[in-house]
């Protein structure tokens, strides 16, 4: 834990500064997910087909690309704390927008607005729990910010779901929104203020420099396709092929949010120094769950399983962070941005991706192959920065 935060944390319980940095993430798992299995409310409304219904998850995922390095550019200097509290405020305005929503126009661009803010608090909330965290345990403190966003995933989208199907998925979004408004006092009102510690954004933009990143930030971008091609059609799947009744997808919601908190919960307790060598083992238990998926869909008990394994994955996110902190030398302001880019670059592949098998006529289930090779895709990377890694580690020693 720096000096810095130390001494403005020193009044205040960690366990609570955890809790309100968390409460962000939980509203963003909410705006995220939630939108999923609403997807064939909002085409019915909006008389759209579910391939083009699909925009509305890209779009959003296109807004979180474009803001987090947006608003990386223009709150460099800004205390943590006002930032915080500036991107709760977009999720509140922006999610409000979207529930008021008159055209499919307007869905997808206020859902590529929603997503402006998302990258931005991810990362800075991950790293402010980083700054507070004792020497070695990082991913153990950014595993209980996540830890909002599983959270949401077990009682939030479940919930929302519900309220959409039964009342209107328009009211699902004004809650978001009304919880936004909550959380902007909260953070005001709980968090210290915390200085930004940047060195300036020339001198932190230049981690981008780094080769050992890039890898690993495909790792995200690829790898968690896989996730997102899943669940995104997980709801097309249950009423297709599994042929159940529509309440069980909330079921199924709660399955994967349960999984998630469960998978934060064992990787956020891996050491830093190990987390490269978890990522790889986690991304081959993937490719073998996604192709498990194909067949498991056929029986909804057998497909509850593999959705809870399925959130368990979701654990990656803060290792996956973890491993980009420790070889990039400075810059994590710009890491957190950067893996929030690449997280949500995902969020748009997967659903792109996954859309092909219905374009060609195959059944929601097959989905499970094509996650398969976005999976794989990420194992790729992880052998491209394992080899990077062994390389300058082999030039550093022959240097001294």
């Amino acid at each position: 834990m720096s000096t810095t935060a130390t001494q403005v944390i020193s009044q205040r319980p960690i366990g609570l500064t955890l809790f309100a940095l968390a409460i962000g993430t939980f509203l963003l798992g909410l705006t995220e997910f939630s939108v999923m299995p609403m997807l064939p409310l909002i085409a019915e409304t909006f008389s759209v087909s579910t391939g083009q219904v699909g925009h509305v998850i890209s779009a959003y995922a296109a807004g979180v690309v474009v803001g987090a390095p947006l608003l990386m550019m223009l709150t460099p200097k800004m205390n943590r704390r006002s930032a915080l509290v500036l991107f709760a405020g977009m999720i509140f305005a922006f999610n409000g927008l979207s529930a008021l929503a008159a055209s499919f126009e307007q869905m997808v661009l206020f859902r590529f607005l929603s997503g402006l803010p998302h990258g931005a608090y991810f990362g800075t909330a991950l790293l402010f729990g980083a700054r507070l965290a004792p020497e070695g345990r990082s991913t153990l403190y950014m595993s209980r910010v996540f830890s909002g966003l599983t959270i949401a995933t077990i009682i939030g989208v479940p919930l929302a779901t519900l309220l959409a199907q039964n009342i209107s998925w328009r009211w699902a979004l004004v809650l978001v929104s009304a919880g936004a408004f909550i959380a902007c006092l909260l953070l005001w009102r709980v968090l210290p203020s915390l200085p930004a510690e940047g060195e300036g954004l020339k001198k932190d933009l230049a981690v981008l420099k780094n080769p050992l990143i890039w890898p690993i930030v495909g790792i995200g971008v690829i790898g968690f396709g896989g996730v997102f091609c899943l669940y995104t059609y997980l709801a097309d799947t249950m009423l297709a092929v599994t042929k159940v009744p529509d309440y069980y997808i909330s079921i199924a919601m709660v399955i994967f949010g349960v999984g998630s908190t469960v998978g934060n919960w064992m990787l956020g307790h891996v050491r830093d120094r190990v987390v490269a060598k978890v990522t790889g083992i986690v991304l081959l238990y993937c490719i073998a769950l996604a192709i498990i998926y194909v067949q498991a869909a056929t029986n909804v008990w057998f497909l509850f399983v593999v959705v809870f394994l399925l959130g368990a994955s979701l654990g990656l996110t803060t290792i996956i962070q973890a491993m980009l902190m420790r070889v990039a030398n400075g810059g994590h302001a710009v890491i957190g941005a950067l893996l929030q880019c690449a997280f949500n670059s995902a969020n748009a592949i997967g659903p792109v991706a996954g859309s092909y098998i219905f374009i060609n006529g195959y059944a929601a289930n097959d989905t499970g192959y094509v996650a398969a090779l976005l999976f794989g895709g990420g194992f790729v990377m992880w052998l491209v920065s394992r080899i990077q890694g062994r390389q300058v580690n082999q030039q550093l020693e022959s240097a001294s």
